[in-house]
C-alpha cells in the first residue's frame, strides 16, 4: 500500500497523530530531501529508512519504488513541507500505483494554499490552483490566460521571483484587481498583504528583503 502523508509547511506542531502512525508503520518512506525529513522524523521516533524521490529522479525511482509495493512493502511519500502531489513528487508514483492496481491512501493534513485562500479575504467556494508557473516557455500566454477566469486564481512564488512575478500579474490582470498575498503561512513571521496588485507589489518592493515562501491570491475576473 502507499500512503501520502502530508508534513508541516511551518509550525511541527500540526503533524496529525495519524501521519506519525502511518510512518512509523511502514517499511520505507520516499522524501523529497532526506537530509530534512531525516532529522524531523527521527525526533518524532520514526525509523523507517528513507529513499530520496524528487523532482530530479522521479522518472527513475517511481519503477523502483513501484517494484517495491508489488513485492508487498507498505511505503509512504513525504515531501520537505506539504502535501505530496501539490507542487511536489508524488504524481507520479501514484499513477502508477493506480494503473498496477495498488491501494493509494492520501491522509488530510497540512498545505500552505488552503490557509492563505481561506484568509485571503477572497471568494474560496471556487478557485483555480495554478501553483508555480512556467519559468519562461508559455508563462506570459499561461498568466492571460488565468487574469480571465470568474474565479479566485491562487499562484505559488519563491522569495527571489516575487517583485518580478507581480510586476508580471500587474500587466496581465491589470493594476486595480483585488489579491493578497502570504508569506510563511503557520511559521512564527507569518504574514498577509492585502490590496490591488498595484498596491501590493508598491509595498513589497519597498521591504529590505524578500523572504519565505509565498501564496498569492487573485480575484477573479468579474
Amino acid at each position: 500500500m502507499l500512503y501520502l502523508v502530508p508534513t508541516p509547511v511551518g509550525n511541527r506542531s500540526d503533524m496529525t497523530p495519524r501521519a506519525i502512525e502511518v510512518l512509523r508503520q511502514v517499511d520505507l518512506i520516499a522524501a523529497e530531501d532526506t537530509r530534512v525529513s531525516g532529522p524531523y522524523l527521527r525526533s518524532l521516533g520514526i525509523e523507517a529508512p528513507l529513499q530520496s524521490y524528487h523532482n530530479n529522479n522521479e522518472h527513475q525511482m517511481t519503477q523502483v519504488l513501484l517494484d517495491k509495493l508489488r513485492g508487498g512493502a507498505d511505503l509512504a511519500i513525504v515531501t520537505d513541507a506539504g502535501t505530496p502531489g501539490i507542487s511536489d513528487p508524488g504524481f507520479l508514483l501514484v499513477r502508477a500505483c493506480r494503473e498496477a492496481g495498488i491501494e493509494v491512501i492520501a491522509l488530510p493534513g497540512a498545505t500552505a494554499f488552503v490557509p492563505a485562500l481561506v484568509s485571503s479575504g477572497l471568494p474560496a467556494e471556487k478557485f483555480f490552483f495554478q501553483g508555480f508557473l512556467p519559468l519562461k516557455k508559455g508563462r506570459k500566454t499561461q498568466l492571460a490566460w488565468l487574469s480571465q477566469l470568474p474565479c479566485t486564481v491562487v499562484l505559488y512564488e519563491s522569495p527571489h521571483r516575487l517583485i518580478r512575478c507581480l510586476e508580471e500579474i500587474e500587466d496581465s490582470f491589470g493594476p486595480d484587481r483585488r489579491m493578497c498575498a502570504s508569506k510563511e503561512i503557520s511559521k512564527l513571521h507569518e504574514q498577509h498583504y492585502y490590496g490591488t496588485v498595484t498596491e501590493v507589489r508598491s509595498l513589497l518592493a519597498g521591504l529590505s528583503k524578500i523572504q519565505g515562501e509565498w501564496v498569492m491570491c487573485l480575484a477573479g475576473n468579474s
